[in-house]
């Protein structure tokens, strides 16, 4: 029998809704460059639908992601979302493959949160997150924005994605950061810090680029030696992208982790 996320443990998003540690990042959906559709959307759909087979219960997108286009695959192949929790995220503009830029004006973040709550045909989402902090806008205001919409009941819980110490103790201020979601894997540790603070807090932690978009379980990668070692694969499931909310452990030494996997 093959395992399941289930075999990660949970978590409590927010305090309040408990999740699979294992979850799925659908950043990878979409087409070339996160640009337009994917090249085999018959594939695509199958994989989101064969994620509650495998216990995920979390799903990770965003706008920028297509973009729409995998917001659109995921309400077309699980909506109503009966015990799926679908996290996604605003603030990026795309003008083409793998070009993004941050607007994080408070009209767009709402325009943002509203065209996601549409696609995704949902009331609520259960977690919205700023993919980025604009820096050409003071972000007292795209903090503010983000609490209203929390406040008008559009969003559950809210999170910050790229993020030090110190933004993420400047959003507290405003609103309680149900999740951080930064680049980290098991060669590029330069988010220890926030990882550290995070733990404490009760923050849900989720590592973008946990593989390298493959690299790290390529031959010879850190991944394919671990799983080497311990006659496992190197790949976290069936799944195309996964993430990972980590249980860390020292450099060099292996313990279990569970993901959901983006590159950004």
């Amino acid at each position: 029998m093959s395992a399941t996320a289930t075999s990660a443990g949970t978590f409590k998003l927010g305090g309040d809704i408990e999740v699979t540690r294992l979850g799925f990042g659908a950043m990878r959906i979409t087409g070339d460059g996160i640009w337009g559709p994917p090249k085999d959307r018959d594939a695509a759909i199958a994989v989101l639908k064969r994620l509650p087979e495998l216990g995920v219960d979390l799903i990770d997108t965003a706008d920028a992601y297509g973009p729409e286009d995998s917001e659109n695959l995921i309400h077309e192949a699980l909506h109503p979302f009966d015990g799926i929790h679908v996290a996604t995220k605003g603030g990026f503009t795309r003008h083409g493959p793998g070009i993004w830029a941050e607007v994080g004006r408070p009209e767009y973040l709402r325009q943002c949160c509203l065209m996601s709550l549409r696609r995704l045909g949902v009331e609520t989402i259960d977690l919205w997150q700023l993919h980025r902090i604009d820096p050409k806008v003071p972000r007292e205001e795209q903090f503010g924005l983000m609490k209203e919409l929390q406040d008008e009941g559009k969003v559950r819980h809210l999170g910050l994605s790229e993020v030090s110490v110190e933004e993420i103790k400047a959003a507290q201020e405003v609103f309680d950061v149900a999740t951080v979601q930064n680049l980290y894997n098991l060669t590029n540790r330069q988010a220890d810090d926030v990882l550290d603070y995070c733990e404490p807090q009760g923050i849900g932690f989720t590592p973008w680029f946990p593989l390298a978009a493959g690299e790290l379980a390529e031959p010879g990668g850190a991944v394919a030696e671990i799983a080497a070692a311990h006659d496992a694969s190197p790949q976290p499931g069936d799944a195309a992208d996964s993430r990972y909310k980590l249980s860390r452990a020292p450099r060099g030494e292996h313990r279990g982790c569970t993901t959901q996997a983006h590159d950004r």
